[in-house]
């Protein structure tokens, strides 16, 4: 019988065509969220009915972009919890994560404990990627009275407005059971998001700004102000060669040289290709429905 370490606690989980992942994931909030509230946007698999067998509220929002999406289920799905948890799909909260977790909440006698930032453990390939760019973090717990996803169209994060942030030892599992037919055209969806973010800065409507994890920032400072700052095309090559030789990524084996290749030479140069195609065209942005 798996031990219990509930928190006052709603997971929200955006969905859409998840039925490979959706069941696992809601399994690991077992006996630690108080609510899993899931916010589907039109799945026509077995995902909706795979969540509800698992004890989820189900709600249907038309799809926007993330940050609004995850933004309307905080204000709009009755969430009467201190926290929310940020979890996606195809993420797993193991039981150690959670015992540290919980301990972290409970001991809080200041209260000024507003956000908990997790490191990853990412499978890709079915094996765990344990060198080159391996830092995948995000805030994935805050308070709901003061915390937010910030409104970015792409790369955006927990923001909370007061209290302090600190950083789990033990970390969550981002595991996805689709194939890579399924990565491409997510990564591809990625870069389009990507690219609109990068024109949204150039012409001041967003920036780069950020008041959320004090890590997070400083790799934000680093993409706009050293890799965007790097020539076009170029810098792709040298962000591959970096984590794969320096941060010795082909230890990692095939799996790490496929998963860096893509990651961060394949996504990066078709960033690239579609800021230049942009700048050329000066096209408006395209509406993107969310994922199947």
């Amino acid at each position: 019988m798996k031990e219990k370490f509930e928190v006052d606690a709603t997971a929200i989980i955006m969905t859409k065509n998840e039925e490979k992942n959706i069941g696992d994931c809601l399994e690991s909030m077992k006996g630690f969220a108080k609510r899993c509230v899931v916010i589907d946007c039109g799945s026509n698999d077995r995902t909706i009915e795979i969540a509800k067998e698992k004890g989820a509220d189900v709600y249907f929002h038309e799809f926007e972009y993330y940050a609004q999406q995850f933004n309307w289920g905080i204000d709009n799905c009755d969430i009467n919890t201190a926290w929310i948890i940020r979890l996606d799909a195809d993420e797993r909260f193991p039981e150690e994560l959670k015992r540290e977790v919980a301990h972290i909440i409970n001991n809080d006698k200041v209260g000024n404990i507003n956000g908990i930032t997790i490191e990853a453990d990412y499978y890709f390939l079915g094996k765990c990627m344990k060198h080159g760019l391996t830092n995948k973090r995000k805030m994935m717990m805050f308070k709901k009275s003061c915390g937010r996803i910030e409104d970015k169209r792409r790369d955006a994060h927990s923001i909370i407005s007061e209290g302090v942030n600190v950083d789990a030892k033990h970390k969550f599992i981002h595991y996805d059971f689709k194939n890579l037919d399924a990565y491409i055209k997510r990564y591809n969806w990625y870069a389009t998001r990507e690219m609109q973010d990068y024109m949204e800065y150039i012409n001041d409507s967003k920036g780069a700004t950020y008041n959320g994890d004090a890590e997070i920032k400083k790799q934000r400072a680093k993409k706009y102000g050293v890799y965007y700052k790097a020539p076009k095309f170029l810098r792709a090559q040298l962000w591959f060669i970096y984590n794969y030789v320096f941060k010795r990524g082909f230890l990692d084996g095939k799996e790490g040289f496929l998963f860096l290749y893509f990651e961060c030479y394949w996504y990066r140069m078709l960033v690239d290709a579609k800021i230049y195609e942009q700048m050329k065209t000066g096209n408006d942005f395209e509406e993107l429905k969310a994922l199947d």
